[in-house]
Protein backbone atom coordinates (compact mmCIF):
# COMPACT_ATOMS: atom_id res chain seq x y z
CA UNK A 1 0.00 0.00 0.00
CA UNK A 2 1.28 3.55 -1.10
CA UNK A 3 2.61 5.56 1.93
CA UNK A 4 0.76 8.23 3.61
CA UNK A 5 3.16 11.40 3.73
CA UNK A 6 3.02 14.60 4.88
CA UNK A 7 5.41 17.31 3.68
CA UNK A 8 5.76 20.18 6.55
CA UNK A 9 6.46 23.23 4.46
CA UNK A 10 6.03 24.32 1.39
CA UNK A 11 9.11 26.02 0.06
CA UNK A 12 11.44 24.87 -2.45
CA UNK A 13 12.37 21.80 -0.27
CA UNK A 14 9.13 21.05 0.31
CA UNK A 15 7.07 21.17 -3.08
CA UNK A 16 9.88 19.43 -4.79
CA UNK A 17 10.32 16.76 -1.67
CA UNK A 18 6.39 16.09 -2.26
CA UNK A 19 6.53 15.92 -6.35
CA UNK A 20 9.32 13.34 -6.16
CA UNK A 21 7.15 11.63 -3.36
CA UNK A 22 3.88 11.80 -5.33
CA UNK A 23 5.82 10.41 -8.37
CA UNK A 24 6.61 7.11 -6.67
CA UNK A 25 3.30 6.99 -5.89
CA UNK A 26 2.75 8.43 -2.22
CA UNK A 27 -0.35 10.00 -1.66
CA UNK A 28 1.45 13.19 0.01
CA UNK A 29 0.15 16.57 1.30
CA UNK A 30 2.03 19.66 1.81
CA UNK A 31 0.98 21.83 5.21
CA UNK A 32 2.28 25.41 4.56
CA UNK A 33 1.33 27.85 7.52
CA UNK A 34 1.64 30.65 4.97
CA UNK A 35 -1.24 31.84 2.57
CA UNK A 36 0.30 30.45 -0.24
CA UNK A 37 3.56 28.28 -1.57
CA UNK A 38 7.19 29.52 -2.35
CA UNK A 39 6.59 32.92 -0.16
CA UNK A 40 10.52 32.69 0.51
CA UNK A 41 11.50 31.50 -3.32
CA UNK A 42 9.27 34.30 -4.59
CA UNK A 43 11.98 36.65 -3.11
CA UNK A 44 15.05 34.98 -4.16
CA UNK A 45 17.30 36.85 -6.13
CA UNK A 46 15.49 39.74 -5.76
CA UNK A 47 12.51 38.17 -7.28
CA UNK A 48 14.17 36.87 -10.33
CA UNK A 49 14.85 33.06 -8.56
CA UNK A 50 18.42 31.99 -9.25
CA UNK A 51 17.11 28.55 -9.02
CA UNK A 52 20.68 26.31 -9.56
CA UNK A 53 24.15 27.16 -11.20
CA UNK A 54 25.62 25.42 -14.54
CA UNK A 55 29.22 24.80 -13.04
CA UNK A 56 30.43 20.71 -13.05
CA UNK A 57 28.47 19.10 -10.34
CA UNK A 58 31.62 18.67 -8.79
CA UNK A 59 32.05 22.59 -8.60
CA UNK A 60 28.55 22.60 -6.91
CA UNK A 61 30.83 21.08 -3.73
CA UNK A 62 33.70 23.94 -3.95
CA UNK A 63 30.50 26.70 -2.95
CA UNK A 64 28.63 24.46 -0.21
CA UNK A 65 30.52 26.17 3.04
CA UNK A 66 28.94 23.65 5.75
CA UNK A 67 29.07 19.71 5.27
CA UNK A 68 29.68 19.28 1.58
CA UNK A 69 30.72 15.47 2.12
CA UNK A 70 26.81 15.09 3.42
CA UNK A 71 25.48 16.01 0.28
CA UNK A 72 27.02 13.56 -1.96
CA UNK A 73 24.38 11.12 -2.10
CA UNK A 74 22.01 14.03 -2.35
CA UNK A 75 23.30 15.93 -5.31
CA UNK A 76 24.31 13.13 -7.46
CA UNK A 77 21.08 11.53 -6.94
CA UNK A 78 19.71 14.79 -8.55
CA UNK A 79 22.69 17.67 -9.64
CA UNK A 80 21.96 20.75 -10.70
CA UNK A 81 21.71 19.38 -14.60
CA UNK A 82 18.09 17.30 -13.53
CA UNK A 83 17.13 20.49 -12.28
CA UNK A 84 17.76 22.07 -15.23
CA UNK A 85 15.87 19.33 -17.40
CA UNK A 86 13.24 19.05 -15.07
CA UNK A 87 11.96 22.76 -15.31
CA UNK A 88 12.80 22.74 -19.22
CA UNK A 89 11.17 20.11 -19.42
CA UNK A 90 8.17 21.65 -18.12
CA UNK A 91 8.03 24.76 -20.72
CA UNK A 92 10.80 26.98 -18.40
CA UNK A 93 12.99 28.98 -20.34
CA UNK A 94 16.44 29.13 -18.77
CA UNK A 95 18.90 31.87 -19.50
CA UNK A 96 22.63 31.42 -17.64
CA UNK A 97 24.59 34.67 -16.20
CA UNK A 98 27.85 35.51 -14.78
CA UNK A 99 28.73 32.84 -13.01
CA UNK A 100 27.07 30.07 -14.44
CA UNK A 101 24.19 31.18 -12.50
CA UNK A 102 20.79 30.16 -13.89
CA UNK A 103 17.49 31.78 -14.00
CA UNK A 104 13.80 32.09 -15.58
CA UNK A 105 14.66 34.30 -19.10
CA UNK A 106 11.11 35.82 -17.88
CA UNK A 107 13.56 37.48 -14.45
CA UNK A 108 9.82 35.97 -12.59
CA UNK A 109 10.47 33.81 -9.58
CA UNK A 110 6.88 33.16 -9.86
CA UNK A 111 7.38 31.51 -13.33
CA UNK A 112 9.78 28.70 -10.93
CA UNK A 113 6.85 28.27 -8.68
CA UNK A 114 4.13 27.82 -11.23
CA UNK A 115 6.16 25.15 -12.55
CA UNK A 116 6.30 23.12 -9.12
CA UNK A 117 2.27 24.23 -8.57
CA UNK A 118 1.05 22.82 -11.67
CA UNK A 119 3.36 19.00 -10.91
CA UNK A 120 1.84 19.80 -7.34
CA UNK A 121 -2.03 20.27 -8.61
CA UNK A 122 -1.19 17.51 -11.65
CA UNK A 123 -0.19 14.89 -9.10
CA UNK A 124 -3.36 15.41 -6.89
CA UNK A 125 -0.66 16.59 -3.68
CA UNK A 126 -3.38 17.79 -1.05
CA UNK A 127 -2.17 21.38 -0.11
CA UNK A 128 -3.11 22.70 3.31
CA UNK A 129 -2.83 26.51 3.59
CA UNK A 130 -2.28 28.88 6.89
CA UNK A 131 -1.96 25.11 8.87
CA UNK A 132 0.88 25.35 11.07
CA UNK A 133 2.26 22.13 12.42
CA UNK A 134 3.66 22.10 16.47
CA UNK A 135 4.27 18.91 17.24
CA UNK A 136 5.36 15.40 15.78
CA UNK A 137 5.01 11.97 17.92
CA UNK A 138 5.78 8.56 16.90
CA UNK A 139 3.28 6.16 17.54
CA UNK A 140 3.75 2.47 18.54
CA UNK A 141 2.16 1.23 15.32
CA UNK A 142 5.40 2.87 13.50
CA UNK A 143 3.58 5.65 12.29
CA UNK A 144 4.13 9.85 12.81
CA UNK A 145 1.03 11.49 14.71
CA UNK A 146 1.15 15.30 13.82
CA UNK A 147 -0.52 17.90 16.18
CA UNK A 148 -1.69 20.89 14.27
CA UNK A 149 -2.01 24.99 15.52
CA UNK A 150 -5.36 24.75 14.81
CA UNK A 151 -6.18 21.56 17.58
CA UNK A 152 -6.37 18.84 14.59
CA UNK A 153 -4.03 15.94 15.01
CA UNK A 154 -3.35 13.60 11.67
CA UNK A 155 -1.25 10.08 11.51
CA UNK A 156 0.61 9.32 8.69
CA UNK A 157 3.29 6.61 7.27
CA UNK A 158 6.28 8.91 6.76
CA UNK A 159 6.52 13.30 7.42
CA UNK A 160 9.46 15.19 5.66
CA UNK A 161 10.12 18.20 7.78
CA UNK A 162 11.14 21.16 5.17
CA UNK A 163 10.28 24.10 7.61
CA UNK A 164 12.95 26.02 6.54
CA UNK A 165 15.76 28.06 8.85
CA UNK A 166 15.15 31.61 10.60
CA UNK A 167 15.91 33.64 8.24
CA UNK A 168 13.48 35.86 6.61
CA UNK A 169 10.93 34.97 9.18
CA UNK A 170 8.21 37.26 7.21
CA UNK A 171 8.52 34.75 4.73
CA UNK A 172 7.52 31.47 7.15
CA UNK A 173 11.05 31.15 8.27
CA UNK A 174 10.77 31.31 11.97
CA UNK A 175 12.58 28.09 13.42
CA UNK A 176 9.33 26.29 14.45
CA UNK A 177 10.87 23.45 12.59
CA UNK A 178 13.85 23.06 14.51
CA UNK A 179 12.28 23.52 18.10
CA UNK A 180 9.75 20.69 16.66
CA UNK A 181 13.37 18.38 15.77
CA UNK A 182 14.84 19.46 19.19
CA UNK A 183 11.90 18.11 21.02
CA UNK A 184 12.51 14.86 19.43
CA UNK A 185 15.65 14.69 20.44
CA UNK A 186 17.97 15.97 17.39
CA UNK A 187 20.83 18.06 18.06
CA UNK A 188 20.40 21.30 16.57
CA UNK A 189 23.30 23.32 15.78
CA UNK A 190 23.14 27.17 17.16
CA UNK A 191 21.67 29.01 13.68
CA UNK A 192 23.33 32.50 13.09
CA UNK A 193 22.61 34.85 9.69
CA UNK A 194 24.72 33.79 6.78
CA UNK A 195 24.88 35.62 3.25
CA UNK A 196 24.38 38.97 5.21
CA UNK A 197 25.89 42.52 5.54
CA UNK A 198 28.69 42.09 8.51
CA UNK A 199 28.85 45.54 10.95
CA UNK A 200 32.46 47.64 11.28
CA UNK A 201 33.28 49.41 14.59
CA UNK A 202 35.38 52.49 12.84
CA UNK A 203 32.46 55.42 12.94
CA UNK A 204 34.49 56.81 9.27
CA UNK A 205 33.47 53.55 7.30
CA UNK A 206 29.73 54.24 8.08
CA UNK A 207 30.23 57.76 6.68
CA UNK A 208 30.86 56.13 3.47
CA UNK A 209 27.04 54.65 3.24
CA UNK A 210 26.05 54.20 -0.37
CA UNK A 211 29.41 53.87 -1.72
CA UNK A 212 30.23 50.54 -3.75
CA UNK A 213 33.74 49.72 -4.99
CA UNK A 214 34.17 47.36 -7.85
CA UNK A 215 37.47 44.83 -8.03
CA UNK A 216 38.92 45.37 -4.62
CA UNK A 217 40.54 42.83 -2.82
CA UNK A 218 39.92 42.05 1.01
CA UNK A 219 42.16 40.12 2.95
CA UNK A 220 40.43 38.59 6.32
CA UNK A 221 42.96 38.18 9.52
CA UNK A 222 41.96 36.88 12.89
CA UNK A 223 44.32 36.84 15.71
CA UNK A 224 46.92 37.58 13.31
CA UNK A 225 45.99 34.41 10.85
CA UNK A 226 45.11 34.76 7.52
CA UNK A 227 41.91 33.30 6.61
CA UNK A 228 41.66 34.36 3.28
CA UNK A 229 41.48 36.71 0.46
CA UNK A 230 38.72 37.52 -1.41
CA UNK A 231 38.21 39.96 -4.65
CA UNK A 232 35.10 41.60 -6.05
CA UNK A 233 32.72 43.95 -5.25
CA UNK A 234 31.46 45.87 -1.85
CA UNK A 235 29.31 48.38 -0.64
CA UNK A 236 29.36 50.52 2.03
CA UNK A 237 26.03 50.47 4.66
CA UNK A 238 25.30 52.90 7.45
CA UNK A 239 26.13 49.77 9.75
CA UNK A 240 29.64 48.73 7.98
CA UNK A 241 29.73 46.79 4.88
CA UNK A 242 28.01 44.28 2.47
CA UNK A 243 28.03 43.19 -0.86
CA UNK A 244 28.99 39.80 -2.79
CA UNK A 245 32.67 39.69 -1.22
CA UNK A 246 31.38 40.33 2.28
CA UNK A 247 28.10 38.00 1.94
CA UNK A 248 31.06 35.33 0.84
CA UNK A 249 32.32 36.48 4.12
CA UNK A 250 29.74 35.86 6.41
CA UNK A 251 29.41 32.36 5.24
CA UNK A 252 32.81 30.97 5.43
CA UNK A 253 33.87 33.25 8.35
CA UNK A 254 30.40 33.88 10.36
CA UNK A 255 31.23 30.73 12.57
CA UNK A 256 34.27 32.45 13.75
CA UNK A 257 33.25 35.41 14.28
CA UNK A 258 30.88 34.36 16.64
CA UNK A 259 33.86 34.20 18.95
CA UNK A 260 35.96 37.10 17.63
CA UNK A 261 36.39 40.17 15.70
CA UNK A 262 37.84 39.49 12.25
CA UNK A 263 40.39 42.38 10.35
CA UNK A 264 39.83 43.41 6.89
CA UNK A 265 42.19 45.32 4.68
CA UNK A 266 40.93 46.09 1.58
CA UNK A 267 43.20 46.40 -0.99
CA UNK A 268 41.63 49.13 -3.00
CA UNK A 269 44.20 49.26 -5.89
CA UNK A 270 44.53 44.93 -6.61
CA UNK A 271 45.93 45.28 -10.04
CA UNK A 272 48.84 47.62 -8.81
CA UNK A 273 51.59 46.10 -6.48
CA UNK A 274 53.08 47.94 -4.01
CA UNK A 275 55.66 49.45 -6.25
CA UNK A 276 53.59 50.88 -9.29
CA UNK A 277 50.90 51.72 -6.72
CA UNK A 278 53.98 54.12 -5.71
CA UNK A 279 55.03 55.01 -9.49
CA UNK A 280 51.40 56.31 -10.04
CA UNK A 281 50.88 58.35 -6.86
CA UNK A 282 54.09 59.95 -7.61
CA UNK A 283 53.16 60.83 -11.06
CA UNK A 284 49.86 62.33 -9.79
CA UNK A 285 52.19 64.39 -7.14
CA UNK A 286 54.36 65.74 -9.80
CA UNK A 287 51.07 66.83 -11.81
CA UNK A 288 50.02 68.42 -9.27
CA UNK A 289 53.23 69.70 -7.43
CA UNK A 290 51.50 72.89 -6.15
CA UNK A 291 47.64 72.04 -5.53
CA UNK A 292 46.65 70.65 -1.66
CA UNK A 293 46.92 67.46 -1.34
CA UNK A 294 42.95 66.91 -0.65
CA UNK A 295 42.47 68.38 -4.25
CA UNK A 296 45.93 66.10 -5.89
CA UNK A 297 43.91 62.60 -5.35
CA UNK A 298 40.77 62.57 -6.92
CA UNK A 299 42.17 60.48 -10.23
CA UNK A 300 43.09 57.72 -7.26
CA UNK A 301 39.41 57.62 -5.92
CA UNK A 302 35.61 57.64 -5.66
CA UNK A 303 35.03 61.26 -4.22
CA UNK A 304 33.00 60.08 -1.25
CA UNK A 305 36.57 58.01 -0.05
CA UNK A 306 38.62 60.80 -0.54
CA UNK A 307 37.84 62.93 3.15
CA UNK A 308 37.98 59.71 5.01
CA UNK A 309 41.80 58.25 3.30
CA UNK A 310 43.14 61.73 4.08
CA UNK A 311 41.94 61.46 7.21
CA UNK A 312 43.72 58.38 7.59
CA UNK A 313 46.75 59.55 6.44
CA UNK A 314 47.38 61.54 8.89
CA UNK A 315 48.61 64.58 5.98
CA UNK A 316 47.00 67.77 6.65
CA UNK A 317 44.20 68.10 3.60
CA UNK A 318 45.91 71.96 2.50
CA UNK A 319 49.54 70.37 3.02
CA UNK A 320 50.89 71.05 -0.42
CA UNK A 321 51.74 68.38 -2.49
CA UNK A 322 55.59 68.91 -3.27
CA UNK A 323 55.89 69.54 0.59
CA UNK A 324 54.83 65.76 0.93
CA UNK A 325 57.50 63.48 2.70
CA UNK A 326 58.77 60.50 1.37
CA UNK A 327 57.47 58.75 4.53
CA UNK A 328 53.99 60.49 4.38
CA UNK A 329 53.49 59.10 1.03
CA UNK A 330 54.91 55.89 1.63
CA UNK A 331 51.97 55.74 4.50
CA UNK A 332 49.37 57.02 2.04
CA UNK A 333 50.49 54.02 -0.02
CA UNK A 334 49.67 51.64 2.88
CA UNK A 335 46.47 52.80 3.36
CA UNK A 336 45.05 52.08 -0.02
CA UNK A 337 46.46 48.77 -0.44
CA UNK A 338 45.18 47.95 2.93
CA UNK A 339 42.06 50.32 4.17
CA UNK A 340 41.42 48.51 7.40
CA UNK A 341 38.08 48.11 8.87
CA UNK A 342 37.03 45.85 12.16
CA UNK A 343 34.12 43.55 11.51
CA UNK A 344 32.44 42.88 14.81
CA UNK A 345 29.57 41.19 13.89
CA UNK A 346 26.72 40.50 11.34
CA UNK A 347 23.26 41.85 10.55
CA UNK A 348 20.24 39.93 11.97
CA UNK A 349 17.73 36.98 10.34
CA UNK A 350 15.37 39.71 9.16
CA UNK A 351 17.97 40.50 6.33
CA UNK A 352 20.12 37.36 6.22
CA UNK A 353 19.26 35.67 2.80
CA UNK A 354 19.95 32.19 4.18
CA UNK A 355 20.65 30.31 8.05
CA UNK A 356 23.66 28.89 9.04
CA UNK A 357 23.05 25.93 11.52
CA UNK A 358 20.09 23.80 11.55
CA UNK A 359 19.21 20.10 12.50
CA UNK A 360 22.69 18.05 12.79
CA UNK A 361 23.67 16.43 9.88
CA UNK A 362 24.94 13.61 12.61
CA UNK A 363 21.51 12.94 13.62
CA UNK A 364 20.62 12.24 9.69
CA UNK A 365 21.15 9.99 7.29
CA UNK A 366 22.84 11.54 4.22
CA UNK A 367 21.73 8.68 1.94
CA UNK A 368 18.11 9.07 2.71
CA UNK A 369 17.64 12.15 4.58
CA UNK A 370 15.64 9.90 7.06
CA UNK A 371 16.56 10.70 10.82
CA UNK A 372 18.72 8.35 12.59
CA UNK A 373 16.81 8.79 16.38
CA UNK A 374 12.68 8.71 14.62
CA UNK A 375 11.89 6.38 11.69
CA UNK A 376 9.75 7.42 9.15
CA UNK A 377 10.96 11.31 9.93
CA UNK A 378 13.06 12.78 7.27
CA UNK A 379 14.81 16.48 6.34
CA UNK A 380 14.93 18.48 3.38
CA UNK A 381 16.42 22.05 2.83
CA UNK A 382 17.33 24.85 4.77
CA UNK A 383 16.20 23.13 8.22
CA UNK A 384 19.34 21.16 7.96
CA UNK A 385 22.70 22.05 8.83
CA UNK A 386 24.15 22.64 5.70
CA UNK A 387 24.81 25.98 3.86
CA UNK A 388 26.59 27.61 0.90
CA UNK A 389 27.55 30.76 -1.35
CA UNK A 390 25.37 32.77 -3.65
CA UNK A 391 25.07 31.56 -7.21
CA UNK A 392 22.04 28.76 -7.24
CA UNK A 393 24.02 26.85 -4.64
CA UNK A 394 21.63 26.69 -1.39
CA UNK A 395 18.63 26.48 -3.42
CA UNK A 396 20.53 23.26 -5.50
CA UNK A 397 20.62 21.70 -1.65
CA UNK A 398 16.56 22.08 -1.15
CA UNK A 399 15.79 20.51 -4.59
CA UNK A 400 18.55 17.81 -4.32
CA UNK A 401 17.89 17.02 -0.26
CA UNK A 402 14.32 17.32 -1.15
CA UNK A 403 14.32 15.11 -4.15
CA UNK A 404 16.07 12.42 -2.09
CA UNK A 405 13.85 12.60 1.15
CA UNK A 406 11.06 12.10 -1.25
CA UNK A 407 11.60 9.02 -2.93
CA UNK A 408 13.52 7.75 0.04
CA UNK A 409 10.01 8.40 2.37
CA UNK A 410 7.59 6.97 -0.58
CA UNK A 411 9.90 3.46 -0.56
Amino acid sequence: MANNICVIGGGAAGMFAAVAAAECGAKVSITEHNEKLGKKLFITGKGRCNFTNGCDTTGLFDNIVTNSKFLYSAIYGYDNYMVRDYFESRGLKVKVERGERMFPASDKSSDVIKVLENDIKKLGIDVFLKKNAEDILPEDDGSLRVSFSDGTKEKYDRVILCSGGVSYPSTGSDGSGLKIAEKLGHKIVNPIPSLVGLTCREEDVKSLQGLSLKNISITLMQKNKKLDNIFGEMLFTHYGVSGPVILTASAKYGRRLEKEEIKGYIDLKPALSKEKLDERVLRDFKENANRDFVNAIGGLFPSKLIPVIVKRSGIDEHKKVHDITKEERERFVNIIKAFEITIDGFRNFDEAIITKGGVSVKDIDPSTMQSKLVSGLYFAGEIIDTDALTGGFNLQIAWSTGHLAGICAAE
